[in-house]
C-alpha cells in the first residue's frame, strides 16, 4: 500500500509540567476526512498544530507525506507545510487587509506568480466557498462570522493543498452557518482536497464531514474508528463524551 499521508507513532508533547499529548498513534490515507474530538483543553489543537508542522513533538515519530517531520528545521518544514491549507479557528485573517489580499497572502509569500494569475486563483477559490467578486475590496471586519469562515477556507485552498486541516471550523456560528461550514468540507472532498483532519467539538459536524473519528482524553485516544461505530460506541467513557458535548452544542 502507497504512503500514508499522516502516520503517527506514539506522539507525544509537554509544555512544562503539563503533558498534554501521551502517546497518540493514528494513520490518515488519501481521500480520507478524520474528525478528532475532545474536550476543552484535551490537545486536539495541540495535536492539529504538531501534524502542521507549527509545534514540535517532544516524543513519538510523525511522518507527513511519507517524510519523518519530528526533528525538522524551519526551512525543511516549509515544503511541507507548502502541501497543506491550514483553516484557523478564528479565521485568522489580517484585519487590514482586503479579502482579495487576505487570499492572495500565501501566493504572494510562497510563489513567483503573476499577479493576473494570482487574481484568478482567488477568485476560482471564492467560487469555491460561496463567495462573488463583491467581496473582494470588503475587510474582515465588514463580513459576518459565516463568510469570514468561508473567506479563511478559500486562503487555505488557494495553494491547492493536498491535504486540509481545520481547527474548529464551526466553533462561533449559529447552527445555519455551521451547517453550511460542514456542507462545504463535504463538496470540497469531491474534487478539491480530498484527505483532511478537522478539530471540533461538533457532533452534528463530525457525523456530516467523517469517515472516521477519533476522541481525544486526556492526551490519548480513547476511541478511534468509523463515524457510525464511535457514535453509537457502547463505551461508558465514550457514551459519557458525547452526551457531554451533545449538552454543551444544544
Amino acid at each position: 500500500m502507497a504512503d500514508h499521508i499522516v502516520d503517527a507513532q506514539d506522539l507525544r508533547k509537554r509544555f512544562r509540567a503539563a503533558e498534554v499529548l501521551r502517546g497518540v498513534s493514528f494513520t490518515l490515507d488519501k481521500d480520507e476526512t478524520l474528525v478528532i474530538m475532545g474536550g476543552s483543553g484535551s490537545g486536539k489543537t495541540v495535536l492539529l498544530r504538531t501534524i502542521a508542522g507549527l509545534i514540535q513533538p517532544n516524543g513519538g515519530v510523525l511522518r507527513v507525506f511519507g517524510i519523518d517531520i519530528t526533528a525538522l528545521s524551519e526551512e525543511e518544514l516549509l515544503p511541507i507545510r507548502r502541501r497543506m491549507g491550514y483553516v484557523f479557528q478564528g479565521a485568522a485573517l489580517f484585519d487590514s487587509l482586503t479579502v482579495a489580499d487576505n487570499v492572495a497572502f500565501p501566493l504572494r509569500e510562497h510563489t513567483s506568480l503573476p499577479e493576473p494569475e494570482i487574481r484568478g486563483r482567488v477568485l476560482q477559490v471564492l467560487s469555491l466557498v460561496g463567495l462573488g467578486d463583491d467581496v473582494l475590496g470588503k475587510l474582515p471586519s465588514e463580513l459576518s462570522g459565516g463568510m469570514r469562515k468561508r473567506v479563511g477556507i478559500a486562503r487555505a485552498l488557494v495553494i491547492e493543498p493536498e491535504m486540509l486541516l481545520f481547527d474548529e471550523p464551526t466553533a462561533g456560528l449559529d447552527p445555519t452557518n455551521s451547517k453550511m461550514v460542514g456542507e462545504l468540507i463535504v463538496k470540497l472532498k469531491d474534487g478539491v482536497c480530498d484527505t483532511s483532519v478537522v478539530v471540533t467539538h461538533d457532533i452534528e459536524l463530525a457525523r456530516t464531514v467523517a469517515d472516521r473519528v477519533a476522541i481525544l482524553i486526556e492526551g490519548r485516544f480513547a476511541v478511534l474508528g468509523p463515524v457510525d461505530e464511535v457514535m453509537g460506541s457502547s463505551d461508558p467513557i465514550v457514551q459519557a463524551f458525547l452526551a457531554g458535548e451533545a449538552r454543551v452544542t444544544a
